[in-house]
């Protein structure tokens, strides 16, 4: 069993930048793949960014390549989401995940998620 604990969000003008976290306490996540996902009112929830086991290798969904940021840090059980240059289009709940298996940017591989984080960017 993972539990993940997420923290961060709120509310920024566009352009703005916000840090989001997500810690596995116990170290169990240590050797999944993290991911972030994110579901905007109405819409299926996406795939945003994602970070393999080592940290060696990250991908990121097209639409926030060169905006936003994945990182972990194992020694602190954490993984990070720095999301800059906000748009309104960002607005979502964002979830973070340990994947067990499977395609990396699909929500099927994903066991185990974050109770949700509120971002909304205002123009």
């Amino acid at each position: 069993q993972v539990q993940l604990v997420q923290s961060g969000g709120g509310l920024v003008q566009a352009g703005g930048s916000l840090t989001l976290s997500c810690a596995a306490p116990g170290r169990a996540a240590s050797s999944y793949t993290m991911g972030w996902f994110r579901q905007a009112p109405g819409k299926e929830r996406e795939f945003v960014a994602a970070i393999n086991w080592i940290g060696s290798s990250t991908y990121y969904a097209d639409s926030v390549k060169g905006r936003f940021t994945m990182s972990r840090d194992d020694a602190k059980n954490t993984v990070y989401l720095q999301l800059n240059s906000l748009t309104p289009e960002d607005t979502a709940i964002y979830y973070c995940g340990a994947r067990n298996r499977g395609s990396y940017d699909r929500v099927a591989s994903y066991d185990y998620w974050g109770q949700g984080t509120q971002v909304t960017v205002s123009s």
